[in-house]
């Protein structure tokens, strides 16, 4: 029910506020396993591209939000689940697994930390890949481009969903690293302001 609220909320703040446009909704399944993969530039990403779908979207946060009692509540509600960064998180990764299994959409965002648009782009994380590869889920990348300045205007684009290759039956770690730049580089192209 806190879900339902929040997408609703969230709908009307962004329109209102940001001025925000959604491009490419067709793009995404409407059943079955998927991961939507989103560049990361501000802490509202989540709550500006997710409630656009009409599906639940679980999405991967930084373990440190969850310390903070009334914010792990609020998370927790909204799907979302930790992941410790920096290193490799069998909960989260273990969690990601059951919830693609049963056919449910999880959210990424392979830079792994929001990034200053000013900022040169960071080296993406492949745990989407590994996820995508693992589980069969394809995956939809999604742009977000603007500065959350209010009623500046920002815009979100879905594009079509695929699924990465790998060029063998073992992937090596250059490989997954490739395919994880690929993915950023389909996000980044998105960008048609």
């Amino acid at each position: 029910m806190l879900y339902k609220f929040a997408a609703w909320l969230s709908k009307i703040f962004f329109r209102i506020f940001y001025k925000a446009s959604f491009y490419g909704l067709e793009n995404v399944p409407e059943q079955g396993a998927l991961i939507m993969c989103s560049n990361h530039i501000s802490m509202l990403d989540m709550f500006l591209f997710g409630p656009m779908i009409p599906r639940r979207i679980y999405f991967m946060a930084k373990q440190e939000l969850f310390k903070i009692p009334v914010l792990k509540a609020i998370l927790k509600s909204l799907g979302a689940y930790p992941v410790n960064r920096g290193r490799g998180d069998l909960y989260a990764a273990k969690t990601t697994l059951k919830l693609l299994e049963e056919g449910k959409i999880v959210g990424i965002f392979p830079e792994g930390r929001r990034r200053n648009i000013s900022k040169k782009k960071q080296k993406p994380k492949s745990g989407a890949i590994l996820f995508s590869i693992e589980s069969g889920a394809p995956i939809v990348p999604v742009g977000i481009f603007g500065n959350y300045r209010l009623f500046s205007k920002m815009c979100v684009f879905y594009g079509k969903p695929y699924y990465p290759v790998p060029n063998s039956g073992k992937v090596s770690k250059h490989e997954m690293d490739a395919l994880a730049q690929d993915l950023m580089d389909r996000i980044y192209s998105l960008d048609k302001r």
